[in-house]
């Protein structure tokens, strides 16, 4: 029974579980050394979370919410060839035997899949499994999905059936059809949830109103204006829970991608007479600034420009192989009277498939320079196989950032397995 109209569309089922599949992917251990064979250890699929048992008890939760649900029908759809399917088309095939299933009135199948809930708790994290009392965990995922699929033409229902939800799991996702399509309604919720006594409602409010937030649908409003979101973030700016104000923090750092100056006029008003955790959540909002050597996000942080100089003394080997180890050793040395805050980073400008060379910002370290006085410090840096970079061979080069400010370079060769470089 496929209700009719107010459709978001698949899409919102699709982003939810790309984003939740990112908590399927496991660094793998990949061991890279002359002459030994190379090993992968994988763990168990994240997608395996959606499986018969599973859905089983979920069917079990919804008969006893509704003794006329067709358990053995939500179990047939959902259960469809499921091993042939990825974690977001499970959690979809779920949202369709929902669909199934579910009375026709949108209301009234709010009122169930409400019924089927676990007994509220605030355990943090996604490891809360479903058992007897209650739905929680993944299964809130195809459930969230059914309502941002047809919830559109009741949004106040929609914002609290996802609040009620967001207490077992998460609604992140979920909210961003209804907070695009109707903002002044769905923030008017929101606004209430900063108060809420759940943290997960409340780091919803944050999470949920991102205008960037990862794999999820863009807030293409929020992002080009992030003005009826930011008495969100300064409510919660010192919420007694670090999940909810690391939240805030990725708030920020997704408005300091469009509106960098915005982001330092904040972080500089938050830093008076702040707290160590402010001050956390400050540092954590500004981390794309702060590699970017985004002045004013620095200067608010006390990095003001920099008088020394900076000597690269050593970079060893010159000619390094995949799977070893760079090593760099700098001198620097103060040219002011006064004492100066040092923020140190080195950059890798790692050589592209046509030859050019792309940059990547690393943190080293932050110090105290005395005036007149020299610091000297070595790094170390492992070129070991990744999934998240492709290594080409070839001229490769290094230079130091202070203070968002780059001193000097140099350059060295990086060869690759079979390469003709020597």
């Amino acid at each position: 029974m496929v209700q009719g109209g107010n459709t978001v569309g698949v899409v919102d089922v699709e982003m939810f579980g790309q984003a939740l599949s990112v908590f399927a992917i496991v660094s793998c251990e990949i061991g890279v050394r002359a002459g030994e064979p190379l090993e992968v250890f994988m763990p168990e699929p994240f997608k395996n979370v959606f499986n018969p048992k599973m859905i089983a008890l979920m069917a079990d939760h919804f008969e006893a919410a509704l003794p006329s649900f067709d358990g053995a029908l939500f179990r047939k759809v959902a259960v469809r060839n499921l091993g042939k399917h990825e974690l977001k088309q499970r959690s979809g095939q779920i949202v369709a035997a929902l669909e199934g299933t579910l009375p026709e009135g949108f209301g009234e199948a709010c009122g169930v899949m409400l019924r089927t809930l676990h007994p509220e708790v605030e355990a943090l994290g996604m490891e809360n499994e479903m058992d007897e009392a209650g739905i929680r965990g993944w299964g809130i995922m195809p459930m969230s999905g059914y309502v941002a699929r047809h919830g559109m033409g009741e949004v106040d229902l929609s914002m609290e059936t996802l609040r009620e939800m967001t207490k077992r799991f998460t609604a992140e996702f979920a909210v961003r059809p209804f907070l695009q399509a109707s903002p002044d309604i769905a923030l008017a919720h929101v606004e209430a949830w900063v108060d809420d006594p759940n943290l997960h409602v409340r780091r919803l409010a944050s999470e949920g109103t991102r205008p960037r937030l990862p794999w999820g649908m863009r807030l293409t409003d929020f992002d080009r204006d992030p003005a009826p979101i930011l008495p969100i973030l300064e409510a919660l700016k010192d919420d007694r829970e670090e999940y909810v104000r690391r939240s805030v923090a990725n708030s920020l750092n997704d408005i300091a991608k469009v509106h960098p100056d915005l982001v330092a006029e904040i972080a500089e008003r938050w830093l008076r007479d702040a707290s160590p955790e402010r001050r956390r959540l400050i540092r954590h909002a500004c981390r794309t600034l702060i590699k970017d050597g985004h002045r004013p996000t620095l200067a608010a942080l006390g990095y003001t420009a920099p008088e020394i100089t900076v000597e690269i003394r050593t970079l060893t080997p010159k000619k390094i192989a995949l799977g070893e180890t760079l090593e760099i050793a700098i001198e620097i040395t103060s040219k002011s009277a006064k004492s100066q805050q040092l923020m140190i980073d080195y950059i890798i400008h790692h050589r592209k498939a046509n030859g050019t060379l792309t940059p990547k910002v690393f943190k080293w370290k932050t110090a105290t320079l005395v005036a007149g006085a020299s610091l000297s410090i070595t790094k170390k840096h492992a070129f070991k196989l990744i999934t998240t970079r492709v290594y080409h061979a070839g001229t490769h080069r290094i230079e130091i950032q202070v203070n968002g400010q780059r001193f000097g370079g140099a350059d060295f060769v990086l060869k690759m397995p079979g390469s003709a470089l020597r």
